[in-house]
Protein backbone atom coordinates (compact mmCIF):
# COMPACT_ATOMS: atom_id res chain seq x y z
CA UNK A 1 0.00 0.00 0.00
CA UNK A 2 2.65 2.35 0.94
CA UNK A 3 5.08 1.96 -2.27
CA UNK A 4 1.93 2.30 -4.56
CA UNK A 5 1.22 6.01 -2.41
CA UNK A 6 4.79 6.73 -3.36
CA UNK A 7 5.02 5.51 -6.32
CA UNK A 8 1.84 7.97 -7.83
CA UNK A 9 3.81 10.79 -5.29
CA UNK A 10 6.87 10.33 -7.47
CA UNK A 11 4.87 10.37 -10.79
CA UNK A 12 2.25 13.45 -10.02
CA UNK A 13 6.24 14.75 -8.87
CA UNK A 14 7.46 14.22 -12.41
CA UNK A 15 4.12 15.45 -14.37
CA UNK A 16 4.42 18.75 -12.28
CA UNK A 17 8.20 19.13 -13.49
CA UNK A 18 7.45 18.72 -16.94
CA UNK A 19 4.83 20.78 -17.57
CA UNK A 20 6.34 23.47 -16.06
CA UNK A 21 9.45 22.86 -18.41
CA UNK A 22 6.98 22.77 -21.22
CA UNK A 23 5.69 26.05 -20.40
CA UNK A 24 9.25 27.77 -19.80
CA UNK A 25 9.48 26.57 -23.62
CA UNK A 26 5.95 28.34 -24.68
CA UNK A 27 6.51 31.85 -26.23
CA UNK A 28 4.88 33.79 -23.95
CA UNK A 29 4.91 37.04 -21.89
CA UNK A 30 6.19 36.94 -18.68
CA UNK A 31 3.37 37.97 -16.56
CA UNK A 32 1.17 35.08 -18.54
CA UNK A 33 3.97 32.54 -17.87
CA UNK A 34 4.66 33.28 -14.43
CA UNK A 35 0.45 32.66 -14.19
CA UNK A 36 0.48 29.77 -15.58
CA UNK A 37 3.10 28.37 -13.84
CA UNK A 38 1.05 29.40 -10.39
CA UNK A 39 -1.62 27.38 -11.61
CA UNK A 40 0.69 24.68 -12.38
CA UNK A 41 2.28 24.52 -8.96
CA UNK A 42 -0.90 25.28 -7.12
CA UNK A 43 -2.75 22.01 -9.28
CA UNK A 44 0.43 20.00 -8.11
CA UNK A 45 0.17 20.73 -4.42
CA UNK A 46 -3.46 19.93 -4.65
CA UNK A 47 -3.05 16.64 -6.23
CA UNK A 48 0.09 15.66 -3.79
CA UNK A 49 -1.92 16.53 -0.72
CA UNK A 50 -4.71 14.29 -2.22
CA UNK A 51 -1.97 11.10 -2.20
CA UNK A 52 -0.97 12.27 1.53
CA UNK A 53 -5.17 11.87 2.28
CA UNK A 54 -5.28 15.52 3.28
CA UNK A 55 -8.26 16.09 1.10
Amino acid sequence: MASGVLIGILITFLVIVLVLYLVQRLPLEGGIRQIIQLVVIVIGIISLLKYLAVF
